[in-house]
């Protein structure tokens, strides 16, 4: 695939709608002036022994095993295929193709089949919770050793698919909840390429919503550019600002609210996500900008942070107004019992 600058990408289209708002140098206030952005756009793209979705990227360790080649295929068929379903469809395989003879040697094979997904990248968040969401709904229930093994796999297949069918829905139904709280004329601020912030916006503008969006460039990888990119291509007018300008953005451009993705949402309400969310939460909760995360319910993750990490930040609950699930409208104190009964 071919890489297109943003400024090519804008020639092509006669100069659209998508600049960056630079915070002027000098003594005075800080003024917005539209310029063509002029980075460039990293795509995903498949090649070879690592897949990049999102910004990250998923390597087979060492010679691929099946588990890991369905998952990177499931990736490259689709950009829209989110990372933890694809690793969900490629373990219903693996129940598919087992040749065990009991539920214990299966749910071994499972297991083994998860600990090599999550070596494609052991710091995808997503990717983990997706797996152990996984086990733990094809396999909790004790009815599965009171039936006959075929019987009970068939039931287990069946799960497995449902269970990735539903996953597959979540995106959809995130952007039923969360079109309502675009208001017409509304301007929104968000951070990185999050595929469900797109859905949700999607469905806003086919309701006819009329807004715009603030998108952060979203450094290193550029991930914002090509979020802005996309809302172009929507019809909807996007402003693209340095990373540093988010303050100045919620003052001065007028943000009414802002949404995010995230890779996973811990025990607390918290999330996990690109570096930069938590600063824009400070900033968006200093500003009275209602902060508000879109998330699947598979990015549930049992985990409890207990300090920033080098590569994603933790936003902590206090500074989230809301989370857009496939479970509902969720506040961050209700995302410990929805984690408890997704696990138990």
């Amino acid at each position: 695939m071919q890489k297109r600058s943003i400024s090519q990408y804008l020639d092509e289209e006669s100069a659209g709608p998508v600049h960056r708002a630079h915070v002027g140098p000098g003594a005075g206030a800080p003024a917005a002036h539209a310029a063509p952005v002029a980075s460039r756009v990293r795509f995903a793209e498949h090649d070879g022994p690592a897949f990049d979705s999102g910004g990250a990227s998923y390597h087979l360790a060492g010679a691929p095993d099946q588990v890991s080649t369905d998952f990177h295929n499931a990736l490259a068929r689709s950009p829209e295929m989110a990372v933890a379903v694809a690793a969900i469809k490629a373990l219903t395989n693996v129940i598919q193709r087992s040749k065990a003879q009991t539920m214990m040697g299966l749910e071994k094979e499972l297991k083994e089949a998860a600990a090599s997904l999550e070596r494609c990248n052991e710091t995808a968040i997503s990717l983990k919770a997706g797996c152990q969401l996984f086990l733990r709904y094809t396999t909790r229930t004790s009815a599965l050793d009171a039936e006959d093994f075929e019987a009970a796999k068939r039931r287990i297949i069946k799960r497995g698919t449902y269970f990735a069918e539903t996953s597959v829905r979540a995106r959809a139904k995130i952007a039923d909840l969360g079109a309502p709280f675009i208001r017409p004329g509304a301007r929104v601020l968000t951070h990185g390429h999050s595929r469900v912030v797109l859905a949700l916006l999607r469905r806003a503008v086919a309701q006819g919503i009329q807004f715009s969006v603030v998108v952060t460039e979203g450094r290193p990888d550029e991930t914002g550019l090509a979020m802005a990119r996309d809302l172009h291509e929507l019809g909807v007018p996007v402003i693209a600002i340095l990373d540093s300008a988010v303050a100045f953005a919620l003052e001065r451009l007028r943000v009414d609210l802002v949404l995010l993705g995230a890779e996973g949402v811990v025990e607390n309400g918290g999330v996990i996500n690109k570096l930069g969310t938590y600063q824009i939460a400070l900033a968006a909760a200093a500003h009275n900008t209602p902060f508000y995360v879109a998330a699947e319910s598979y990015k549930f993750a049992r985990l409890y942070p207990l300090s920033q990490k080098p590569s994603r930040d933790y936003t902590p609950p206090k500074y989230i107004s809301l989370l857009f699930t496939d479970l509902g409208v969720l506040t961050p104190a209700a995302v410990s019992d929805e984690l408890i009964q997704l696990y138990s």
